[in-house]
Order: C-alpha cells, then structure tokens, then sequence
C-alpha cells in the first residue's frame, strides 16, 4: 500500500472531522425522534454524508441493544426502534468526494436512558483500556524508530480483553483505503506480519461482543508522520454518549 502524500492527509483528516460532526448529530437525531429505527437513523447519516460531500462504499452500522452484539451488523427497514435502556453503537466511515482520498472510520458508543448499566459500563471500560494500550504501543514503537507489526498492536490489545475473560473475534484494526474503507496489508491483527507504515492511516478498533445481550467497540484513526510521530485524527471516545 503506498504512502499517503500530504494532500491525502489533510483529505483524511477532514473526512474524520466530519465524520466526528456527524456522530454528534445522529445521536441528537436517536433522542429527539420517538420511536426511530437503526435503519431510519442510517439513512440520515447517508443524507448528512451527501450534505458534507462524503462517500462510502457501504451504509454505516447504527445498532440497539442486543444488535450490538453483531460485527458487521447491517439493519434493514425492519429494525429495532430505540426505547428506553437502549446501548447504541454508531460506526461510521466514509471519504471526501475527491480523486483518492482516503476514508475515515470511526465508532462511537451511547446510552439511551438515565443510567448505563454496570456489566456494560464494565465492558465500555475494558475496551477502552484496550484501545488505549495498543495506542500506547504504537506511539512508543514509532517515536523510539523501532517497527511494529500488525500482530504485535494486535496483541497489546488482546490481552487486555483475554484478563477479563473476552477474545477478540476480529482485527484489532485495518489499513484505510480510498477505493474501500479497508486498505491493503498489513492488518492490525493475527496475521499481520509485516510492519506498519509510516504515513498511511490505520484504525484501532478493538470490541467485546456478548451474544444476545450487547457489543461495545471503540474505533480510532491514527497515522505516523515522517519523522514518527503518531497522530489520531478525530476525537477519543473517553465516557458513554448520554441521551434520552
């Protein structure tokens, strides 16, 4: 995968900008529309997306309660509606409408109610710190010049899932594309063996899925600069979105 020219930084981290609005957006959608499905609030974030000038090579993952709990959930026009005590995950990616722009690709998680609960609250926190440890690495990797695999990030986060009882069932992340939200390799995950790059936009996207009961995932994209520097495009997820 080719290195990302500074034009294309400035693309992706616009796209993330956005994409960061939008969120923000949906969730205020989710709690001023009674009764609205995952698959309506879809639709308007496809609109808010042709509104900023974005693209997206498939629709975005709005999901409630137990919905949460499938990776690659995809919500049809019969979908569940919020209700009260309703966990809401929103993962979004998606690119600016110019020649090889590079996505962005991010998830946020939400509570609509008066109170998380606090297996799921748990939950949320291992993730982050999941998240946070693989960031940690990564930083340390790029700033000392040494090279980091995508198994080695892949595995600083597993193993904060695996204390806690939890195994990873997808990547930890993935390179970011321009003809599609995955990029080439190498993967942020078990068979990523060759080291990632410097200038190329990656995700850190680590989850805990529960069968029947909920998921929670926290999703980030970062590059390293020339000189090694690590960059997160967007905004860190660090408490529950309140709404309700």
């Amino acid at each position: 995968m080719n290195a990302w020219n500074d034009r294309q930084i400035e693309q992706h981290k616009k796209a993330a900008e956005i994409l960061r609005m939008i969120v923000g957006e949906v969730f205020e959608y989710i709690q001023e529309t009674p009764g609205v499905t995952e698959y309506r609030a879809v639709q308007f974030i496809l609109k808010r997306f042709e509104q900023n000038g974005l693209i997206t090579d498939h629709a975005p993952i709005v999901a409630f309660r137990e919905n949460t709990a499938f990776v690659h959930y995809c919500p049809g026009k019969r979908s569940k509606r919020i209700e009260p005590d309703s966990l809401i995950m929103i993962d979004i990616w998606a690119r600016l409408r110019e020649p090889r722009a590079p996505y962005a690709d991010i998830t946020w998680m939400g509570y609509y109610g008066k109170r998380v609960p606090e297996r799921i609250e748990k939950v949320f926190r291992t993730v982050l710190r999941s998240r946070d440890t693989c960031i940690r690495l990564v930083r340390k990797k790029f700033r000392d010049g040494a090279p980091i695999t995508g198994c080695e990030a892949h595995d600083a986060a597993d193993r904060i899932l695996n204390k806690e009882g939890y195994e990873s069932v997808h990547s930890t992340g993935h390179s970011l594309g321009f003809r599609s939200v995955h990029g080439g390799f190498p993967r942020l995950g078990r068979q990523g063996t060759t080291a990632l790059r410097k200038n190329v936009g990656y995700t850190i996207e680590p989850g805990i899925y529960i069968p029947g009961e909920f998921g929670v995932r926290s999703e980030i994209d970062f590059y390293a600069d020339r000189a090694g520097v690590m960059h997160i495009t967007g905004e860190v997820q660090r408490e529950m979105v309140m709404i309700g």
